[in-house]
């Protein structure tokens, strides 16, 4: 019977996840903590004002409740809204606390929310990427940059303290109900930019199959990394065809330039770094997720893109 803490628990993510573990008759304790109050808390869930950021308070929640599963998805969702100082706060220094107290708190198991961005946006990665592959989260990109940081501080600890067993979940772009976010809003253009000579590729996974791996995670006994999306994937015509839209190709350096003139006007909060993000981006292979971790995506790409028209509509 695990007793779980979930940070990042109000979040759309967290929300799903902490709902989805309460419902578990092998799990006895949920805790859904976050900054934010919850709109609502499902029976028998116990929701904590938590700050990753708070060292001593992630050990205090952890002791308090007796944790002994940690499913840490608190994260910056939307890089490039805060300064940079701030997201590596709570993206790597919020996730060495939460492994700090699980070391000190002796809980058992870790499930951590990665990002195919751990990847990074290269010409060279190989298609489709696993989780055996290189991480080489770009240095100029923030968002990135952060997510191989974790995973190598997430290396060290399975070094240091093997007892406290790993499930790092390296996910694809999340669809589901209500999600509004930097990349939909590249769908509501009139046009959808494309850099020239590249598809952009997106692997999508709908939020329930991402609830699905989360709880598998935290439930079972596999351990490793994931690769967390559905079958196949969908290029930026594919996605422009299904919306009844054409898309724009921009070369690669007039795409750069623009951004960089936009950010330094304070257009946009997004500088050129963004190119690779649109020209390289991570297909994922879900083998593993289905192979060793035990759960199967619901969802292929497309399908998820599909039921997100659906209930946005």
């Amino acid at each position: 019977m695990r007793r779980v803490l979930v940070t990042g628990g109000s979040g759309f993510l967290g929300s799903h996840a902490v709902a989805a573990l309460a419902a578990r008759d092998d799990v006895a304790h949920v805790v859904s903590a976050d900054l934010r109050t919850p709109a609502t808390v499902p029976d028998g869930v116990i929701a904590v004002r938590l700050d990753v950021t708070d060292a001593d308070a992630v050990r205090d929640a952890i002791a308090t409740h007796r944790v002994d599963t940690v499913v840490h998805l608190a994260a910056i969702v939307n890089p490039g809204t805060l300064d940079e100082e701030t997201e590596r706060r709570v993206d790597v220094d919020g996730t060495r606390h939460v492994l700090e107290a699980c070391v000190d708190g002796g809980v058992r198991r870790v499930v951590i929310s990665s990002s195919g961005a751990a990847y990074g946006y290269h010409a060279g990665n190989p298609v489709p990427l696993r989780e055996s592959d290189p991480l080489r989260g770009n240095e100029e990109f923030t968002y990135s940059r952060h997510k191989r940081l974790v995973e190598e501080l997430l290396a060290t600890y399975r070094h240091d303290h093997p007892a406290l067993e790993q499930v790092i979940l390296r996910i694809g772009t999340i669809l589901g109900p209500g999600v509004a976010n930097q990349i939909t809003a590249l769908w509501d253009a009139p046009r959808l930019i494309r850099v020239r000579g590249s598809e952009g590729p997106f692997v999508f996974a709908w939020v329930d199959d991402v609830t699905g791996a989360i709880v598998t995670g935290a439930t079972g006994t596999a351990t490793g990394a994931f690769n967390v999306c559905g079958d196949g994937r969908m290029t930026v015509a594919d996605i422009a065809d299904r919306l009844g839209k054409r898309t724009l190709d921009v070369p690669a350096g007039l795409l750069a330039g623009a951004l960089r003139v936009g950010r330094a006007l304070r257009l946009t909060v997004h500088g050129p770094e963004r190119v690779g993000f649109l020209r390289y981006r991570p297909v994922l292979d879900n083998t593993r997720l289905r192979t060793e971790l035990g759960y199967t995506p619901r969802y292929t790409s497309r399908e998820a893109f599909e039921e997100w028209l659906r209930v946005r509509a």
